[in-house]
Parts: C-alpha cells; sequence; structure tokens
C-alpha cells in the first residue's frame, strides 16, 4: 500500500478562486518526491494541504490508508521545514531541537539521545549552545531540519528550503539533504522547490504542476529524456528545449519534418501514414545541438554568446518569425557572434509534438 495517496485533490478560495484540481498521487514509502513548477502553480499550497496547514476543499488525502482531511496537523505524523527557519533566537540550538519533544512531555533521556543523534547527522554537535544569531544561514536551516528529525515523523515536508542562501551554501546543504535521506530509507520525503538543479539531484520522482493541475509525473530522466508534453519539455532543462513549427512529410520508422524556415529535420519517434501532413513542433534541446557542413536541422546568424568555460551558451537572432534558438556547445567558442552557424542534432534526440502533447506517448 502507497503511504501517501491524493485522490481528485482539489483546492478553492471562496466560490470561485480554484487552484488546485484532480490532484491524484501516490507516493511510496521512502521516496522523496519533488513538487516543482512554475511561480503560482500551487505547489507550496498542496504542500501545505498534506500538513493540513491548508483546508483540502475536494478530494481525500490518505496517510497509510488512514483519511486526514480532518485530522489536526500535530497529529498527522508529519513535520515540516520551511523556507524561513522560524528557530527561536532566545534558545539554544540544543533547546530549538528539544522544544516539540519536551511539549510532547518526553523523557530527558529520550530528548537527549533523539537530539544528539540528529545533530550527529547534520554535523551539529559542535553548535549545540548556541544561539541561532550566532550561527550563518546553512547552520540555521539544519538545526530547522534537525527540528524536525528528531520528532522521528512518517513523512517529512520541505518547502523551499534552500532558497534563502547563497549558491555555496545550497550546493552544500543540498549534498547534506541528499545523504540525510540516505540515512533515513525508510522515510518519505516531499520537497518543494523552484530550483531544477535541487529537483534533479534530489528527487526519487518528480511532479511537475501547471495550470491548476499535474502535467507530469517521474524520475528526473524520465522527464528530461521523455516529456509527455511541450510544457514539461521547456520547463526541466536549462536553457529551456527550443521547438520549431513545422509539417510531417515522410513517416515510417523515422519521421521527416519540413520546418516552417525551410530546413528539413528527421525524429527517431514513429509516425503513420494517417500523421503525414500533421502541423507538429520539434523539440531539440539547446546541449543535444552540435555544429554541422552537411545538412542542418537550423542554420542562423548568432546574436549574443554566453562564456561559461566549460559550455558556450550560443543565442540565435530571430528570422522571417521563426523562434529565438538556443545552442549549448561544450568547449570555449570564441568569434561566434554576428557570423552563421549551422546545426544538426541526432534524430534520437529530436521531440515531436502535436497539439502541445508528445508523439511518442500515444
Amino acid at each position: 500500500m502507497a503511504e501517501l495517496v491524493l485522490r481528485d485533490v482539489e483546492k478553492t478560495y471562496g466560490k470561485s478562486v480554484q487552484v488546485l484540481r484532480d490532484i491524484n498521487l501516490e507516493i511510496e514509502t521512502g521516496e522523496l518526491i519533488v513538487f516543482v513548477g512554475p511561480s503560482g502553480c500551487g505547489k507550496s499550497t498542496l504542500l501545505r494541504m498534506i500538513a493540513g496547514l491548508e483546508r483540502i476543499t475536494g478530494g481525500e488525502l490518505t496517510i497509510e490508508g488512514q483519511r486526514m482531511n480532518d485530522v489536526p496537523p500535530a497529529q498527522r505524523g508529519i513535520a515540516m521545514v520551511f523556507q524561513s527557519y522560524a528557530l527561536y533566537p532566545h534558545m539554544t540550538v540544543r533547546e530549538n531541537m528539544a522544544f516539540a519533544l519536551k511539549l510532547a512531555k518526553k523523557s530527558k533521556a529520550e530528548i537527549d539521545e533523539a537530539v544528539d543523534r540528529a545533530a550527529a547527522a547534520l554535523q551539529l554537535e559542535p553548535y549545540l549552545d548556541r544561539l541561532p544569531k550566532a550561527l550563518s544561514g546553512g547552520q540555521r536551516q539544519r538545526v530547522a531540519i534537525g527540528r524536525s528529525i528528531v520528532r522521528d515523523p512518517k513523512v517529512y515536508l520541505f518547502d523551499e528550503p534552500l532558497s534563502n542562501l547563497d549558491a555555496a551554501l545550497r550546493v552544500a546543504t543540498r549534498i547534506e539533504i541528499a545523504h540525510l535521506k540516505e540515512a533515513m530509507p525508510d522515510r518519505t520525503m516531499i520537497y518543494v522547490t523552484h530550483d531544477q538543479v535541487e529537483a534533479m539531484t534530489l528527487a526519487t520522482r518528480i511532479v511537475v504542476l501547471a495550470n491548476k493541475g499535474i502535467a507530469q509525473v517521474g524520475t528526473p530522466l524520465e522527464l528530461y529524456e521523455t516529456p509527455d508534453n511541450e510544457f514539461v519539455a521547456q520547463f526541466i532543462g536549462s536553457p529551456a528545449m527550443n521547438l520549431l513549427p513545422g509539417k510531417i512529410t515522410g513517416t515510417g520508422e523515422q519521421t521527416t519534418v519540413e520546418l516552417a524556415h525551410g530546413e528539413v529535420a528527421v525524429s527517431a519517434i514513429p509516425t503513420t501514414e494517417e500523421d503525414k501532413g500533421k502541423i507538429v513542433n520539434i523539440g531539440v534541446r539547446p546541449e543535444d545541438l552540435v555544429p554541422t557542413e552537411d545538412t542542418p536541422l537550423f542554420r542562423g546568424r548568432v546574436d549574443f554568446t554566453e562564456a561559461l568555460g566549460e559550455v558556450t551558451l550560443i543565442y540565435f537572432e530571430e528570422v522571417n518569425g521563426a523562434p529565438a534558438m538556443t545552442a549549448k556547445l561544450p568547449g570555449i567558442h570564441r568569434d561566434l557572434r554576428g557570423n552563421d552557424v549551422s546545426l544538426a542534432a541526432d534524430p534520437a534526440k529530436v521531440h515531436l509534438f502535436h497539439k502541445g502533447q508528445s508523439m511518442r506517448r500515444r
């Protein structure tokens, strides 16, 4: 049985403002599920509904088979780590971590054992007697996580826990969360973030939210390699996938598409004779484009480049209404700005979308 199940869950404010609808999701014990999506898509709202901080206005939430819609937050067996640390400034690290256990009237021996165990897991032992003001941002976030760990909940909820940290601390704390999950393989975690790197590196599965519902659920590489629709294709990956309009002119084991800007693309996605003539978008990730001297998929003039050392991002001019293209080439490429560049892609890396949906998923 799945540990946490959402069935036809929806959230409406008042009588007319619907934020979420038709949320159906099964989360197994031990998974680390990441909710991602654009701002305002409802990912934090969904997390708060699971925690009991927002009322579920339709559908059902169950944890280990027990209906939780009307169960108070404190009785759901859930611990939540917020974007802000929410530490008590007058309490030491040890006192902050022990506070919930004291409220639960645990014995001093139980409290000390739980706090020491969590502090060791999070490398907080040298800071147990400090006040929060004497800690760095990363250390404060670890204390907030430790405060959840000591309660030994069934499910951990993380609401953008790293967004207040600088880049270096985010990397370090992300690695600590990954190690923490490995140390607790039987604990379920649900994590909200807008950071794709966090989602791709931490998640067992990613839930992409859009248009008030779920756009796709899958492992990080499933979403990257086989997106169900154009939204997921462009949301997962940075820079976003290029989409070029065209018409199917050849079908079979491979599909030929005559592109609107005059070039021809070949995709390894099979099609039938009934597909001939359909208006489609081909999708190619910037990192899958390679310079070519032969028949190109795209030919354009470079408008701007960004040299990042390990890769060079190339942005092309828009010509005759064709969408702006981006390429991500390995290594350093100097003096490309203002020059014409021809690009090709392996047919296995060329996606096909008809009416916004992947033709691979039919």
